[in-house]
């Protein structure tokens, strides 16, 4: 078991290596904005506006990268999948670092944020089939970990480093990955599919050693391998949409949480909390991250997925009412405003009002980024990678990351507008009920995947 434990890791340890990569892109624009907006070359100097687009354009590279995932996954498999996304993730950077103006800087972003759309989804679906039912809710909650630790490093290293040379620590991930995941194998349920039963057999016999007994597992994934194509007529099985609505929905929820909406405000806090260096209040957010959702990769697989769904809906939701009782406290008058710029409004609010309550705001900073990062943050993605049954795999995750992304872009850019016509507090009550919605949904359709295989998880949808 030893053994067996120990390449298992190895295979998981290679592949979340895609997801450091991923996180390393979303933290790269928080400490490099502010350098662009002051630096010297006029062709690269960022306004307000293309800052914003530098921090969101991602976004829309990961949706595209999303779609051509679910192409790939299918196609020339998990593995290969991987060791693919290698390639924009390093000329992405490589594009930044030789940009000459402002338009190389998006594309740049655009190519590293499609690299992060196809690790989102091919990372979890690997990590799903390599694992035993005991383990996989540990390690698939470590590509979330990997995520946030990834965001964290690109912050302790923009304190330090210009943006040209934090892109260049930013890629090596990613290269690393491309060599340690060329010695792991392709998932067994892959292989299976594709008729490769010798090479599925010898994956098996690496991922969970030789006292095992290969070929009993062998035969329960050939059950449930299915060789036809999918086709629009498959839709009406409940096997099919019942698992792509569960799917779309979580990624649908996860982003109306708020969660980017908050991080948008945490400088901002921070700043009236008398926190003065405002990269290192954004290792705080991060650390918080990592170690939240470290607890929740520890214990998942004692818990349950839906139960940490119900802790961390509930947390955010009174974080994010505690948030709009902060500014309906510190901007009374907001309402006979119609500027929706968070600096100018806090600024404008009565002298000492923000200050004697900002202690409110930090709380409700660090409950909110905890909460999120209990479950919200990482089970979503692990329950998508259980739920999809084997031939349509690759294209219902690919809706599912497309949702994400999407999402994750609207709220980026339409968050000012939303406080502009609900105000800041009402947005932010908004952001409650929606994660009060979470928990609902939680109760009534999500399913308990702990301790099942893949296969039971599938069948539990054909008898339902």
């Amino acid at each position: 078991l030893r053994v067996q434990n120990k390449k298992l890791y190895l295979a998981a340890f290679a592949a979340v290596l895609g997801p450091l990569s991923f996180g390393f892109v979303l933290g790269y624009s928080s400490p490099v904005i502010p350098e662009l907006r002051k630096i010297s070359d006029p062709k690269l100097r960022l306004d307000s506006n293309q800052a914003s687009w530098f921090g969101s354009v991602v976004t829309l590279g990961a949706a595209a990268g999303g779609i051509l995932g679910g192409y790939l996954v299918d196609k020339v498999g998990r593995k290969l999948s991987l060791m693919l996304c290698s390639v924009p993730y390093v000329f992405g950077y490589i594009v930044i670092i030789s940009a000459p103006s402002v338009w190389m800087l998006y594309f740049g972003r655009i190519l590293t944020g499609l690299a992060s759309g196809i690790t989102s989804l091919v990372v979890p679906v690997y990590i799903s089939e390599v694992s035993h039912p005991k383990v996989r809710g540990m390690l698939g909650s470590c590509v979330q970990l990997m995520v946030v630790t990834g965001i964290l490093g690109a912050y302790i290293a923009g304190i330090t480093l210009k943006w040209r040379w934090l892109a260049v620590l930013c890629s090596f991930p990613s290269c690393i990955m491309l060599l340690v995941m060329s010695f792991m194998p392709e998932t067994p349920r892959f292989l299976l599919n594709q008729n490769k039963r010798s090479e599925a057999i010898a994956a098996l016999r690496f991922l969970r050693g030789p006292c095992v007994d290969h070929e009993w597992e062998c035969r329960q994934i050939e059950a449930s391998v299915q060789e036809e194509g999918l086709s629009l007529s498959d839709f009406k099985n409940p096997t099919i949409y019942k698992p792509l609505l569960i799917g779309v929905a979580l990624m649908f929820f996860q982003q109306v949480t708020g969660i980017n909406a908050v991080m948008f405000y945490a400088e901002t806090i921070f700043e009236d909390a008398h926190f003065k260096d405002s990269r290192m209040a954004s290792v705080v957010v991060g650390s918080i991250q990592v170690c939240f959702t470290a607890v929740a990769a520890l214990i998942i697989d004692k818990t349950g997925r839906k139960v940490l769904l119900y802790i961390s809906g509930i947390i955010m939701a009174l974080s994010t009412a505690l948030f709009g009782l902060y500014f309906k406290m510190v901007l009374p008058n907001q309402n006979n405003s119609s500027d929706p710029d968070v600096w100018f409004t806090l600024n404008s609010a009565s002298p000492g009002t923000e200050s004697s309550i900002s202690w409110l705001a930090v709380v409700s900073l660090g409950l909110f980024v905890a909460g999120f990062a209990l479950g919200w943050g990482p089970v979503p993605w692990l329950v998508i990678s259980e739920i999809f049954p084997l031939k349509a795999r690759g294209i219902l995750s690919s809706a599912c990351v497309l949702t994400n992304w999407v999402m994750a872009f609207l709220v980026t850019k339409e968050f000012q507008d939303f406080i502009g016509f609900l105000t800041s507090y009402g947005t932010f009550w908004l952001f409650s009920a929606f994660c009060c919605l979470n928990v609902t949904f939680t109760a009534f359709y999500v399913p308990e995947t702990k301790g099942q295989t893949l296969e039971q998880i599938e069948a539990s949808f054909r008898r339902s």
